[in-house]
């Protein structure tokens, strides 16, 4: 049985615990940490000495601790033209690459650090450089998954924890609690403005994401699954993703082709309906306990419409849970989508619970850095397992 030493390499899953104003987040990061190169913080690294497989620590970071304290010489305020990109227009709450301005101290072409754009005026734009957790404390739990002696040493640079841990957490988050400016006029247009009737007609028996994804999601939807619980899902296709072994009272599902959703064996029912073409979901009120919602609020054109009408046929505190990734069918995703960063989609999908009105205690979770299997047929491409986001929020009562 091995136990973490100096010379140690351990797989450590990380998870980090904050709260905006309006949500609870969880951010959970698979790393393996080289005991004599990697600068873990505070005495993270004393704690973990002697641990074993199956082993965990706890630590609470105060605002400024796990990351630098927020400033305000870092909010800079500058005229709207030294926004280099007449493709884009900033929109406040938005993260763009520090390289699009131009004639700031310090800031190349090919910088790549966000900064937050927090006000703008007719000739003014205010660029905060601020890291997006810079004003949040946060608990940060190291659990060992796996040990092994260092082999050999070789040239590198050195993982710094925190600075790995905490790029992209924050940014789903509203900036002082102003909505984010999602809802432009062209952000739910999209590549292929065809009926998405005649799009989906032909079926496709694909699994767009790894087992890795289809793994976690399912043990998600798991946690909202009782005896009895009638469970709707919303964009369904040939699989579902629920637990096996879960027990549920019904399990319909709402897509866009008919032969797909024939193949899905955990359907009890389902109908074919385009919540894009009609966002009023088919159903009675109060029908349902639980609303799941698979890769496919990428594809969605009237997404506010959707989640008050879930919230309609939603049982008195039933659940809206909402999984997605980094892949999607081009011609449809809606552009917002593209443009956006993968912790910005997250604030984005809460931005619609919150936008609608109906839904409290709501919660985000991201899990990256995993491996991907082996198995996989573009493992040799990518070494790493599809990242798993996900958003939920509870019906009021």
């Amino acid at each position: 049985m091995y136990r973490i030493d100096a010379d140690s390499i351990a797989g450590i899953e990380f998870e980090l615990n904050w709260e905006s104003g309006y949500a609870k987040h969880t951010e959970i990061y698979y790393l393996r940490i080289n005991f004599w190169r990697d600068i873990l913080p505070g005495n993270m690294k004393q704690e973990l000495m002697g641990k074993i497989v199956g082993d965990k620590i706890e630590l609470d970071f105060a605002p400024g601790q796990g990351v630098p304290l927020y400033e305000s010489k870092k909010e800079l305020h500058l005229k709207r033209g030294q926004f280099n990109d007449s493709r884009i227009q900033p929109r406040s709450g938005r993260f763009y690459p520090g390289g699009l301005l131009r004639d700031v101290a310090g800031i190349y072409p090919q910088n790549i650090v966000p900064f937050r754009c927090v006000g703008l005026g007719a000739d003014s734009l205010i660029a905060d450089f601020n890291h997006p957790l810079a004003s949040y404390g946060f608990h940060l739990t190291a659990t060992v998954r796996d040990i092994m002696p260092k082999p050999y040493d070789r040239g590198g640079g050195s993982l710094l924890l925190t600075e790995q841990l905490t790029e992209g957490p924050g940014m789903q988050a509203r900036h002082k609690g102003l909505p984010t400016d999602f809802f432009s006029s062209d952000a739910f247009l999209r590549e292929n403005p065809e009926p998405d009737e005649q799009f989906y007609t032909k079926p496709r028996f694909v699994v767009h994401t790894d087992t890795r994804f289809i793994k976690e999601i399912s043990a998600l939807y798991g946690r909202f699954i009782r005896p009895g619980t009638a469970i709707l899902d919303l964009m369904s296709s040939w699989r579902s993703h629920v637990p096996e072994s879960a027990e549920f009272d019904s399990l319909v599902g709402l897509g866009m082709n008919q032969e797909e959703m024939a193949d899905n064996p955990q359907l009890s029912d389902y109908l074919v309906h385009d919540v894009n073409q009609n966002p009023k979901l088919p159903f009675e009120n109060q029908q349902f306990d639980l609303v799941i919602c698979t890769v496919s609020a990428e594809y969605m054109t009237c997404p506010v419409e959707v989640f008050s009408d879930a919230a309609r046929i939603l049982r008195p505190g039933g659940y809206f849970v909402l999984t997605f990734s980094n892949r999607w069918f081009p011609p449809k995703v809606i552009s917002l989508w593209t443009e956006l960063h993968e912790f910005e989609r997250i604030g984005l999908v809460t931005e619609y619970f919150l936008r609608s009105g109906y839904y409290e205690h709501i919660e985000t979770l991201s899990s990256r850095g995993w491996s991907r299997p082996a198995d996989d047929k573009y493992y040799a491409q990518m070494p790493f397992a599809d990242p798993v986001y996900a958003v939920w929020g509870q019906l009021i009562s």
